[in-house]
């Protein structure tokens, strides 16, 4: 999965599909262009930063900043696209024009969202959160990180099984840097298998994530290395699919696991 922020102020690229304060749609379908080349399956559109410390937008912004590129990407390229929002009506008005994923950091915990989600008959991802984006690094705190993570998962499973959305359409993301701290992070990757035995596909966003610059000291754009050897370390414990910026690099990595898991499955 190949990250296509529309924000200017996300983590990582915020603001580099813009040119005079206007999200340039030629750039980004070019970007888009670049990582289906490069082995992307999937592209996830964003357009509200959920980085630490980040403020909400309003839907009118957020469905500006992501549909018109979602018509672009759905007519020219064929790869399926996720939206990452937690916007009911983005999710319903996506849906109609050709997204294949709704991906929601908050879970379908927004009211409207479990019923828009339902409604669209696209598959959701829904991903553990502790608090909310604007403070949810302040004072992280569990009683155990990889149990509460885990019940918190599967009561969302059970609340959309209940919704009309079948267990099937569901995967799960551990939602590593919101709301963990550094321990946390890496117990939940530890013990990533754990969560796997749900058995629903994982999803992994460790891509540039704070972890690796309090781990090592690396900014944003020297992460890429931690960022790979991340990716196939949650491959290997288990996850489907890897949320990453560089999209080339990871999977060239992830070939390389590949290989190997059929040679030993032989």
């Amino acid at each position: 999965m190949g990250v296509l922020n529309t924000t200017p102020d996300s983590f990582s690229d915020g603001g580099t599909l813009y040119r005079s304060d206007q999200l340039n749609l030629d750039l980004a379908l070019e970007r888009a262009r670049t990582m289906v080349e490069s082995g992307a399956d999937i592209i996830d559109i964003g357009g509200e930063s959920t980085r630490p410390g980040a403020a909400p937008v309003g839907e009118t912004l957020e469905m500006d900043r992501v549909l018109p590129l979602l018509q672009r990407i759905s007519t020219e390229l064929d790869v399926v696209v996720s939206i990452d929002t937690s916007t009911p009506a983005l999710m319903s008005e996506a849906a109609a024009q050709g997204a294949g994923l709704i991906n929601d950091v908050r879970a379908l915990r927004r009211p409207g969202a479990m019923e828009a989600a339902a409604r669209s008959g696209l598959p959701v991802c829904l991903m553990h959160m502790q608090g909310e984006p604007g403070s949810m690094q302040r004072s992280p705190d569990y009683g155990d990180v990889l149990t509460d993570v885990g019940e918190f998962l599967k009561q969302r499973i059970a609340a959309c099984c209940e919704a009309g959305i079948p267990r099937e359409r569901v995967m799960l993301d551990p939602g590593f840097g919101f709301g963990k701290s550094v321990q946390h992070n890496l117990a939940l990757l530890a013990g990533l298998p754990q969560l796997a035995a749900i058995g629903l596909p994982l999803l992994v966003g460790l891509s540039r994530k704070s972890l690796i610059g309090q781990l090592i000291g690396r900014d944003v754009d020297q992460r890429m290395p931690a960022s790979i050897a991340l990716a196939v370390l949650a491959a290997e414990r288990g996850a489907a699919i890897i949320r990453t910026h560089d999209v080339a690099e990871t999977c060239d990595a992830l070939a390389m696991c590949s290989a190997l898991s059929e040679l030993e499955s032989q």
